[in-house]
């Protein structure tokens, strides 16, 4: 009877549940119990059509994502979605970032972010053996380089970093050389100050050089790390309890429900509630790690790993953010900031694993000469 409901509802529990308990301490941090405007209602209801989502995806077969059509259009529309936020997107809070479709909106970077594991993991399926060969960086480089800089020039520094640390992550475990990853060091420096003095708008620079002398401006660029902080202090060994963050609910804390959740979080559940949040991102982990070394292909394989990076790259730079161990560049934390987009990329992302897990090994492995990428 067990078994036979588990084959119709082929839920992976391991990742479901721990990425569940997160939108709820999520939730649980961003409500403000009635005491004015939550965005916690509305954030319910996202979980609740990602998490359809996680279980919709999870039941179909989709190892049709393994061909190459697949993964180049998905690709490409990703690319044109991103190019026409430049021209159609009306400017939120500085940024052309987001589609709004009435109370909906919709950032292509997180579709974005999709697209590239999927056609990492395509490329790297084939070319992992050969990745000493620095024509497969340079390619797969160049696939990730054209996101980034139409992600930049929206301007969105934050999501350019973690499609960036994506590649560099699949790079990483596809075996790069280390004289190629020395290579690379030097060229994101020559990049990075490029950058610097001709792709940064004055107040992202602003934010940098804040984030290395943080009392230089409090009140100005300075003033969101600097609270970050104190809300992040204050919360002790076991917090101020739930609801009762002076932080975040009189709004000293900007964005303390999207950008600066974790700080909001650590002020009210303190040092032990930050241990539970980091033990469950890492059940997370694990789980993935698992699932990886369990692929029946290549691509499987890469792709989990993908997801991998995209979270950990969030989770690193979110919560650096919140701690005063990195500039303020404006990123969500896996399952438990606010925003539907990145809710169903996540809980469709474990979706897209668990389907692949389960119908991987009734397929053979992946060796069609005609599914070739580039180089």
């Amino acid at each position: 009877m067990i078994d036979s409901a588990l084959r119709r509802f082929p839920l992976d529990w391991t990742l479901l549940a721990p990425a569940l308990a997160l939108a709820t301490l999520g939730i649980l941090t961003m409500s403000t119990f009635g005491q004015g405007a939550s965005l916690a209602p509305r954030q319910l209801l996202w979980i609740a059509v990602a998490f359809g989502a996680y279980a919709f995806l999870a039941r179909l077969d989709l190892r049709f994502i393994r061909r190459t059509p697949f993964v180049v259009w998905l690709y490409a529309i990703a690319a044109v979605l991103l190019a026409l936020l430049l021209v159609v997107a009306h400017p939120v809070m500085g940024a052309r970032a987001w589609f709004s479709l009435g109370p909906v909106s919709f950032q292509p970077a997180d579709l974005a972010k999709f697209a590239l594991i999927a056609l990492l993991a395509k490329y790297l399926s084939r070319r992992h053996v050969e990745i000493g060969d620095i024509r497969h960086i340079i390619v797969s480089g160049a696939y990730t380089l054209l996101l980034v800089l139409l992600i930049i020039v929206e301007p969105d520094l934050g999501n350019a970093i973690i499609v960036s640390a994506i590649w560099l992550g699949m790079m990483l475990v596809s075996g790069i050389s280390k004289k190629h990853l020395l290579a690379l060091g030097l060229l994101a420096a020559l990049v990075g100050t490029v950058l610097w003095f001709y792709g940064l708008h004055q107040y992202q620079r602003e934010r940098v050089l804040s984030f290395v002398n943080p009392a230089a401006d409090i009140q100005g660029a300075g003033y969101n790390a600097y609270q970050a902080k104190i809300a992040v202090g204050s919360g002790e060994l076991s917090g101020k309890g739930i609801g009762y963050g002076t932080q975040s609910k009189l709004r000293f804390l900007p964005e303390y429900q999207t950008d600066f959740i974790f700080a909001a979080f650590a002020e009210e559940w303190g040092f032990l509630g930050v241990v539970i949040v980091l033990a469950l991102y890492g059940i997370i982990f694990v789980r993935l790690i698992q699932i990886a070394r369990a692929s029946a292909t290549n691509f499987d394989a890469f792709f989990t790993l993908g997801v991998l990076m995209l979270f950990v790259a969030h989770l690193v730079v979110h919560a650096g953010i919140s701690l005063g161990l990195l500039p303020v560049t404006g990123t969500t934390i896996p399952f438990m900031s606010s925003g539907g987009s990145h809710l169903m990329l996540e809980f469709g992302a474990l979706g897209v694993i668990t389907s692949l897990a389960r119908y991987g090994r009734g397929a053979a492995r992946d060796v069609s000469t005609n599914e070739y990428l580039g180089g």
